[in-house]
């Protein structure tokens, strides 16, 4: 730790006694590329009459003029995401050997190669409309490659691309410094851990989630700060939550609605970090990695000086614009070639268990006279709503349209947004991810965040109404 202090003050004195030419550089590598992206991720942008970020403007642009053809595309990229790593399992090439980003990406385990083409598979059932309707429902398979497919596939397309603006240039460095006063004591995390929560915040939960998991392989996250930050932090888009209460028919209640989800959410934010599984996650790193950077600010130097040396210092060792560029690209190839085909078997196969089966009517029955003892009308019909989210987000909304309590509606609409655990979208990433979290781990911090959030959600919901 001394050692890496030393070298922090060594750049510090570089920086210091370089000409004004070569600071004058320092600063503009560092301001011009993270402005631009607090503009494309941080900066809430009003369009088509909702609230989104510019990444978010690109990526539904993009989305509604290729939207006839995104599906059939997205079904391409799953078909080679599934033949080529066979074609390398059958005849292992020795050039891909030297390439450590095509391996990685092509020479993988059975079992993923086998989910992969699970979900090309399910992609080619669905696009063609052939084989058992449980698969190429519009509730299942046509959900996946309809609805949530091209949205990734937007999304992460410029996400990707963009997002060493935030990362590589020296923003993270500043931002960590100057809240580590009130996210270390508060949450148990990193000052840099805002820029998570924010990116999330104003346009995907998804969005952090890939943030948080470079991180992570960078080494600027322990395994449990990455564990708490993906599952607590990765928040629903203020887009995405006038969707849900206008779906569930109560937009003229947004107000209280996401004031109420943001106030329970915090509370499980506070309280989950302290509690198992993730309080035993251990503080160490990434393997191959255990780049701790320290946030602490010396003596006689204020926050914001300090914040600033370390950020220019990352925006001087990073890079030229085409490696930047580079590096934006192979993000967006991991995502499409390895994280949709599981998005797409995965979370079919979830959204089977929850269209066709009965599995999460029976698995929330002991949730009915605990929803009776709060006095939440039509509990019965609610309580598969507090459990099928975990699913997908959006079924607690699906489920809850059909009742005809405003109160109970809001309940199920607000718990869907704090549960953040979702297997065909959240949970896959995690699970995708090198962040060491297990399904039963997921499943037990969902149940957790919704035990914690409902009893601050329904309180409110009786003042309401």
């Amino acid at each position: 730790m001394e050692a890496e202090k030393r070298n922090v003050y060594d750049s510090r004195s570089t920086l210091e006694k370089g000409s004004p030419g070569s600071k004058t550089r320092a600063f503009l590598w560092f301001f011009i590329p993270s402005l631009l992206g607090v503009l494309l991720f941080l900066l809430p942008i009003p369009y088509g009459g909702k609230i989104t970020i510019g990444v978010g403007v690109m990526a539904e642009t993009v989305q509604a003029y290729l939207e006839p053809f995104l599906p059939a595309f997205m079904t391409i990229v799953l078909i080679i995401s599934a033949i080529v790593p066979v074609w390398v399992k059958a005849f292992k090439p020795k050039n891909l050997a030297g390439n450590p980003f095509l391996s990685q990406l092509f020479s993988i385990h059975p079992f993923w190669i086998v989910t992969r083409i699970v979900g090309a598979v399910f992609a080619v059932m669905t696009l063609y409309s052939f084989g058992p309707a449980i698969i190429t429902s519009d509730v299942t398979g046509g959900t996946m490659l309809y609805a949530l497919v091209p949205v990734l596939a937007a999304w992460f397309l410029f996400a990707g691309l963009f997002m060493p603006l935030l990362m590589e240039f020296g923003l993270m460095d500043l931002i960590g410094t100057l809240l580590r006063n009130v996210m270390r004591p508060v949450f148990k995390l990193p000052g840099r851990s805002s820029i998570d929560a924010l990116a999330s915040w104003m346009g995907a939960g998804t969005v952090g989630v890939l943030i948080t998991t470079k991180q992570y392989e960078e080494g600027y996250y322990t395994k449990r700060e990455a564990s708490i930050i993906a599952t607590n932090f990765s928040i629903n888009s203020i887009a995405f939550s006038l969707v849900v209460i206008s779906f569930i028919g109560l937009e003229q209640y947004f107000v209280p609605f996401y004031l109420t989800v943001a106030i329970s959410g915090l509370a499980a934010a506070l309280i989950c970090p302290r509690i198992p599984p993730l309080s035993k996650k251990a503080d160490t790193y990434y393997e191959g990695t255990g780049k701790r950077i320290s946030e602490d600010t010396p003596e006689g130097t204020s926050n914001f000086q300090w914040g600033m040396q370390k950020a220019l210092k990352k925006a001087s060792a990073t890079g030229g614009v085409k490696q930047v560029l580079v590096q934006g690209v192979k993000t967006v190839m991991d995502i499409y070639f390895s994280l949709i085909p599981l998005v797409m078997a995965l979370g079919t196969v979830a959204l089977i268990i929850a269209e066709f089966t009965p599995f999460f009517s029976y698995l929330s029955m002991p949730i009915v006279p605990v929803l009776q003892w709060m006095q939440i009308p039509e509990a019965a019909e609610a309580a598969p709503a507090m459990l099928v989210g975990f699913a997908d987000m959006f079924l607690p909304a699906v489920i809850g349209a059909g009742i005809e309590s405003e109160l109970t509606r809001f309940v199920i609409a607000a718990i869907s947004l704090t549960q953040l655990i979702y297997m065909s979208e959240i949970g896959i990433l995690l699970i995708k991810s090198k962040i060491p979290i297990s399904v039963m781990e997921l499943a037990i911090i969902f149940l957790q965040r919704t035990i914690i959030t409902l009893p601050i959600i329904v309180v409110v919901a009786h003042f309401i109404f």
